[in-house]
């Protein structure tokens, strides 16, 4: 069992956990720990907690200390320079003829690194690129890309509800989103849709899946034969999960009916297979069975057999007399 901290190091982004030893943190305490990226001036977000299970071979990192206000000073004064830093590169990127967005700049408190990321479509060769940033600022210099859902983490923005992006604004880690999502929710597939700003799957449709999970067990699906309080059996042909209401087509005497109800008046009687819905099979079965029954009846009438029979022998006649007389 290990105490630890929960720790991020920019306004949004994932909570890093470091391993504390007897002393306490609250939210909003400001630590100094080892990254990636080097040395970074972090903000507590989740105060001492203790971490059951821990792997042997990977724990937890421990902070470096708790951060000084000399400190902060310097990361305040890094934060002004990430500003000039990522206007220089972008300059340098565009008068190099690179095909590179620079997204966003970091220095490590150290003074010993700047970390510069950058998104591409394709490989990018910026070896010219890091020998004009080191020379201009004398630090080992890294550049990193990443993919189009941390481009737009980083920069930000506004969503198509019109709140601003989820990642940007409180999500700490990206959550898998798949296309079954959005065909459980009843959304259209249409890629303009449900695709973020990054050109992804929306990340709010992984929030609602397990409402509509939920939901969706005690819903009958699009298809199914339930009894409705009247006693009539029709098909599902649409459903409202968030309203719990149902589109439901009966067929009375032969003839369809479109009737709106509730999931609570209704019963499921039998479900979906291949093929026809079961209502509408019956319909079908029932007008087969009738025409046969209407066409059996016609059989069995003996004067129509008798208008067909002799009908057919006087047409056989008249074309053997037409025959002989041609032949004369």
């Amino acid at each position: 069992m290990t105490e630890v901290i929960g720790v991020r190091f920019r306004e949004v982004g994932t909570i890093e956990t470091y391993s504390v030893t007897g002393e306490q943190f609250r939210r909003g305490d400001h630590v100094l720990c080892e990254t990636q990226c080097g040395v970074e001036y972090g903000t507590v977000i989740l105060g001492n907690y203790t971490l059951c299970s821990c792997k042997e071979e990977n724990p937890p990192q421990a902070i470096l200390g708790r951060a000084t206000e000399e400190d902060a000073v310097r990361a305040a004064a890094y934060k002004s320079k990430e500003r000039e830093a990522l206007l220089f590169c972008r300059k340098k990127a565009e008068a190099l003829g690179l095909d590179m967005k620079i997204i966003s700049v970091v220095f490590s408190l150290r003074d010993d690194k700047v970390l510069f990321f950058f998104s591409a479509d394709t490989r990018v060769d910026f070896r010219t690129l890091v020998k004009e940033l080191g020379a201009q600022y004398q630090r080992r210099i890294e550049l990193r890309q990443v993919g189009a859902r941390d481009e737009t983490r980083l920069l930000g923005g506004m969503g198509n509800c019109g709140r601003p992006l989820c990642c940007h604004a409180y999500l700490s880690e990206f959550m898998p989103v798949s296309i079954k999502m959005a065909k459980e929710q009843g959304l259209a597939l249409n890629p303009q849709k449900i695709s973020g700003a990054c050109g992804r799957l929306m990340c709010c449709l992984k929030h609602e899946t397990d409402t509509y999970a939920e939901l969706n067990k005690t819903l009958p699906r699009k298809g199914d034969s339930v009894q409705l309080t009247d006693g009539v059996r029709g098909d599902v042909v649409e459903v409202s999960v968030l309203k719990q209401a149902l589109r439901v087509a009966c067929y009375v005497n032969g003839e369809k009916e479109l009737r709106d109800v509730a999931v609570a008046d209704t019963v499921i009687v039998e479900r979906k297979k291949k093929g026809m819905p079961p209502a509408q099979k019956r319909a079908a079965d029932a007008q087969r069975e009738a025409r046969e029954k209407e066409k059996k009846d016609g059989e069995a009438m003996p004067g129509a057999r008798e208008g067909r029979a002799r009908g057919g022998k006087r047409g056989g006649g008249q074309q053997r007399d037409r025959a002989q007389e041609k032949k004369k």
